[in-house]
């Protein structure tokens, strides 16, 4: 098991480890227009097999694995569901738009495998408003500690001719909403999980169940979840860094273990970007996905060893 081999299929590039199937990355989405239509990575899985990933869950019917999205750009919703309108709460509104694949530039296998493609933000009035260039990077295979990583870069372009101002629910008025950027919904077996994040000292700290709801909001460079799987024994871990980006709000955590599991490093928690016409937000993120439960020491050993 030395590399990644990539195999595109007519809605998806299968991704596999030692032939093992370990992500699919689904570019062509044939969903209702209320959810918001855009690529994702469903399933994940660890070396193991066992799935990480969660998918059309029955309270969002929007969470599709991990998936780069944005809550609010000036008004159109590209997450998928209801809209956060203050005063009135979440509501059904004509403006969920959708994530378009347009092409691969490249689809390459080898020890980092690489998805790199362009894409178009168009809202529900059908305007493109944003072209993306995106990148997926499978690395850092490593069978003998049951480990593999992927980097996501996006770099987002406003090619509309207005001016377009990202945001969140939290920046329009609801607090500790701020889910936006990057989003993984993990396996619902993993509700109630322990999450781990460094406090300012670097020390690992672990929190479970609704505990990690301390942890909303924050600014920690990375965050581990681990949870347990039905069907298969044992339990699995997901590292995820925040990453940078090219906006000046630092990124900040939405992460639940209850109701529902989620992690997601938001470029616009309680801050807004403003892109001016032809101006460009660019995010890069960093995830390890592993077989077992890790220990707070050994997860924030393995978060220096690998910290982009």
């Amino acid at each position: 098991m030395t590399g990644f081999a990539l195999h595109e299929e007519e809605a998806s590039v299968v991704v596999r480890a030692g032939g093992r199937e370990v992500a699919r990355y689904v570019f062509a989405e044939d969903a209702p227009a209320f959810e918001g239509p855009k690529p994702y990575l469903h399933p994940i899985r660890a070396l193991s097999g066992a799935p990480l990933t969660g998918f059309r869950p029955w309270d969002h019917r929007w969470h599709k694995g991990l998936q780069m999205t944005l809550t609010d750009v000036s008004g159109q919703n590209f997450w998928g569901g209801n809209t956060y309108v203050h005063g009135r709460g979440y509501i059904p509104l004509d403006n969920v738009g959708r994530i378009r694949h347009d092409r691969f530039r490249a689809l390459s296998d080898g020890p980092a495998a690489v998805i790199r493609e362009d894409l178009t933000w168009i809202t529900a009035s059908r305007d493109a408003w944003l072209s993306e260039a995106r990148e997926h990077r499978f690395h850092t295979l490593d069978p003998s500690r049951g480990l593999w990583a992927l980097d996501i870069a996006s770099t987002l372009r406003n090619t509309s001719q207005r001016e377009l101002v990202l945001g969140s629910p939290t920046t329009n008025g609801r607090e500790n909403a701020g889910y936006s950027g990057l989003f993984l919904r993990l396996t619902r077996s993993f509700t109630g999980g322990t999450v781990v994040a460094p406090d300012v000292s670097g020390v690992a700290a672990a929190r479970a169940g609704a505990e990690a709801d301390e942890l909303m909001g924050s600014e920690a460079p990375w965050l581990a979840f681990s949870g347990l799987h039905d069907e298969i024994d044992g339990g699995g871990t997901v590292l995820a860094f925040a990453g940078r980006s090219s906006g000046s709000p630092a990124i900040r955590w939405f992460v639940r273990a209850e109701p529902f599991p989620v992690l997601a490093p938001s470029p616009t928690f309680a801050e807004t970007v403003v892109l001016a016409p032809g101006a460009e937000l660019a995010l890069a993120h960093r995830l390890a996905f592993l077989d077992r439960v890790w220990e707070p020491d050994e997860v924030a050993a393995l978060a220096r060893e690998l910290a982009p």
